[in-house]
């Protein structure tokens, strides 16, 4: 066995003595050791490509670390590849330039086939997950200091700003727009070609909103700034805020972020999150790569969960199991085998495979129906909505959108 190897063993081994007897504790132990030991059996080609958000980014400084790690621990050179936009960020795995995204709930978007991905170019993409983050910090429309707005209803006629080509922003604003009662018709849409670009947008005074993770890099800037940073509050006991965020973001749940720019332990953000970044994958991706890729992320967690502030949402323990998304069969395939994985889990998420299959099919009949008809996009919603209704399935958007 390799010296690594032997290492990491001790240092497990070292944990256990000190957990004591608790179940929790020496279950975990196990299931790393086994991983230490499956460790030499782990191949993967040398290069490697993800996709990624802007440099910079929490999502894109994940993405490095974890990259460390693949070449420290098995000669595996991970070129992160930054997108602007959903777009971006989408294309090149589709076209087979990168083999995995560390991607946002633009993952969502494009396996319903929705705003951007309801092109004739796109349609609803069978997608994957690999792992995600689900960290301490929250998904929120941060605000400039200076902009005098203390909740989302105060930016009525307020700079807001609208990401060509990126649902996953633009989404997301709308439903905290919808939490103060609002709509794009209440504020000042300004278009940014990207999401760097907004962020210098709220710092250069363009705008008074944009919206992050709070721990993205980005927020740290505007918090230095003369603007300064304020974070309005999703307040989980305000029936009409949530009606209005569940009605647009189904994919979001309430949560007190504990992380990020102005935001600690002591002074906690009251808001909302979703998973970020994702990592993500087409269903064709080979299994034992997509296992074995899994194993690492679990497997090396301590050496990777420090370098960004969202890092620690990788860990074993915060893996939704049951989200909106299906995860790969290989991932699957990994989770069972360390016990974080039901019989549950399989029928949901045979469930989600099922949708993809409903969206696919009605994709097909309808891309042979329209022929190249103008009215491509509201037909297909149309579509869509009947297929999935008939299926079971709450179709949640009906017609075009903010994409």
């Amino acid at each position: 066995m390799k010296l690594y190897v032997l290492k990491a063993l001790l240092s497990k081994l070292v944990l256990l003595a000190r957990c004591g007897s608790a179940f929790r504790c020496w279950s975990s132990v196990v299931i790393l050791v086994m991983g230490q030991m499956a460790h030499a059996d782990m191949k993967f080609e040398g290069t490697m490509a993800w996709s990624a958000y802007n440099l910079g980014t929490t999502g894109y400084n994940q993405a490095v670390a974890i990259g460390k790690v693949l070449k420290d621990n098995y000669d595996v050179n991970l070129r992160v590849v930054p997108g602007k936009n959903d777009v971006s960020r989408l294309m090149p795995l589709i076209k087979g330039r990168v083999q995995y995204s560390a991607n946002g709930v633009a993952t969502y978007f494009a396996q319903e086939g929705v705003f951007q991905f309801a092109q004739p170019q796109w349609g609803p993409l069978p997608l994957r997950i690999v792992m995600m983050s689900y960290g301490d910090s929250n998904q929120a429309l941060a605000v400039a200091a200076d902009a005098g707005v203390r909740t989302y209803a105060d930016l009525r006629g307020k700079r807001v700003p609208y990401v060509r080509g990126a649902p996953a922003i633009n989404i997301p604003t709308e439903a905290f727009l919808a939490c103060g009662g609002l709509t794009w018709d209440d504020v000042q849409r300004v278009d940014f070609p990207g999401y760097g670009a907004m962020w210098r947008g709220i710092v250069n005074d363009q705008v008074d909103a944009a919206y992050a993770t709070t721990v993205s890099g980005p927020t740290r800037k505007l918090e230095a700034s003369p603007r300064g940073i304020f974070w309005p509050p999703a307040p989980h006991n305000d029936e009409a805020c949530w009606a209005g965020i569940n009605r647009i973001v189904p994919f979001m749940t309430p949560h007190f972020a504990t992380r990020g720019a102005t935001i600690s332990p002591e002074k906690p953000h009251e808001g909302a999150t979703y998973p970020y970044p994702m990592l993500i994958t087409l269903e064709t991706q080979d299994e034992q790569e997509v296992h074995d890729l899994a194993q690492v992320i679990v497997l090396h967690y301590d050496d990777y969960k420090n370098a960004d502030p969202g890092g620690i949402g990788w860990a074993l323990d915060r893996q939704i199991t049951a989200w909106s998304v299906p995860y790969h069969r290989g991932a699957v395939a990994y989770l069972r085998e360390v016990g974080a994985w039901s019989a549950a889990d399989d029928l949901h998420n045979q469930r989600l495979i099922e949708r993809q299959q409903v969206l696919s099919e009605a994709w097909q009949r309808h891309v042979a129906a329209a022929d190249g008809a103008s009215d491509f996009v509201s037909r297909w919603y149309r579509a869509r909505a009947n297929a999935l209704e008939t299926n079971g399935f709450d179709p949640v958007w009906r017609e075009p959108g903010a994409g």
